[in-house]
């Protein structure tokens, strides 16, 4: 890292692991960046106290890293993190004032829990069950979740709609999973599509 292009600080660039969120945004000179590499928790340098913060010294509210990576000119790193707690010091999720909510980013951790599932089948689990009855099985749930979809998008009751909604997509990707597939292939073809 190029820590003296500006002075002996690098921006810190704080992203969430799961959610992509920005949570924040802080500075490191070599010593926070060595101390967060090696401890595995986000450390700054304070510039108004002159000294090495470890965030959530005080609060608890630490930020767990799961990967460093340096920008193209070596002068900023993205630090992707797994926040305990809230982020900033007012209380709330982001610096930014954000919800640091998952989204539509849900469908993946969605999908990497039921690839896990297929992997362990723990027992009592509805996924690993489906999984014991084989793809045939998945497929006609598959299928039933779709009508049933169609048979509340005529009615009004948007609540009973949107679960249905949800089913249709937890068993969609059961389906991908069975079949060695994932979301992203999915989205890559549509993706594909929408450039035509």
């Amino acid at each position: 890292m190029d820590f003296e292009k500006m002075g002996g600080l690098i921006p810190a660039i704080i992203q969430d692991n799961s959610t992509s969120k920005v949570l924040m945004l802080g500075f490191m000179n070599s010593e926070a960046y060595e101390k967060t590499r090696k401890e595995g928790r986000v450390t700054f340098y304070s510039r108004t106290k002159q000294r090495l913060w470890t965030k959530g010294e005080e609060s608890g509210n630490f930020l767990d890293v799961v990967e460093l990576i340096e920008d193209c000119d070596n002068d900023t790193v993205l630090v992707k993190v797994n926040p305990v707690g809230p982020v900033c010091h007012t209380g709330s999720d982001t610096c930014f004032n954000e919800k640091n909510s998952a989204g539509i980013n849900f469908l993946g951790q969605l999908q990497s829990v039921i690839q896990q599932r297929k992997q362990d089948m723990p027992e009592g689990s509805y996924t690993t069950q489906l999984f014991s009855e084989g793809i045939n099985k998945i497929a006609q749930k598959v299928g039933e979740e779709a009508v049933e979809l169609i048979i509340e998008a005529k009615d009004q009751n948007d609540e009973l709609f949107l679960n249905e909604a949800a089913d249709l997509t937890y068993h969609l990707l059961v389906l991908l999973t069975a079949k060695g597939q994932d979301l992203e292939s999915v989205v890559k073809i549509l993706e594909k599509r929408h450039g035509k």
